[in-house]
C-alpha cells in the first residue's frame, strides 16, 4: 500500500514516466513513512479524445500535460501528513521531470486495512478478531 495510479496524455518518454513514478515514491516515502519495496504503481496514457479536464476548474490553468495521480491508501494518516504529501508531490514532481505544479492534480482515496490483499488471498493488514473467552 499504496496503490498509485498515474493517468496523463499519450506521448511522454519512458524516461519522463519513470521520473513521475520515482518522485512520488520518494514523497510517499518521506511524508507517509511507505515503507522500502512498498511500490505498486501503474501508468495510463490516454489519447486527447480520452483525456478530458476542466482547464481552469478552481481558477487554476491547467495545461495538456496534467498528471492525474490517484493514491489509494489505508485510512491512518492525518489531514496534516495529507497536506504534507500534496505539497511534497509538487514539491518533487517540478524538480524532474518538470511538471508545473499546476498541472499536478491529486486524489487520496482511503480504505480499510483490511480491504488489502498482497498475496495468496490474505488480509496481510487486517488484525485478526480478539478471541472471546
Amino acid at each position: 500500500m499504496p496503490l498509485t495510479r498515474v493517468s496523463l496524455r499519450r506521448g511522454k518518454p519512458a524516461a519522463y514516466r519513470k521520473a513521475i513514478l520515482d518522485g512520488l515514491y520518494a514523497a510517499m516515502h518521506e511524508t507517509f513513512t511507505v515503507p522500502e519495496g512498498d511500490r505498486f504503481m501503474l501508468v495510463s496514457e490516454h489519447d486527447a479524445d480520452d483525456f478530458d479536464y476542466g482547464p481552469d476548474y478552481f481558477g487554476i490553468h491547467r495545461s495538456d500535460d496534467l498528471v492525474i495521480i490517484q493514491l489509494t491508501v489505508s485510512n491512518t494518516r492525518t489531514f496534516a501528513q495529507k497536506q504534507a504529501l500534496f505539497r511534497r508531490i509538487v514539491e518533487r514532481l517540478g524538480e524532474n521531470p518538470g511538471v508545473r505544479p499546476e498541472d499536478v492534480f491529486i486524489n487520496l482515496v482511503e480504505v480499510a486495512a483490511e480491504n488489502w490483499s498482497f498475496g495468496y488471498g490474505d488480509a496481510q493488514y487486517a488484525k485478526p478478531a480478539p478471541q472471546e473467552a
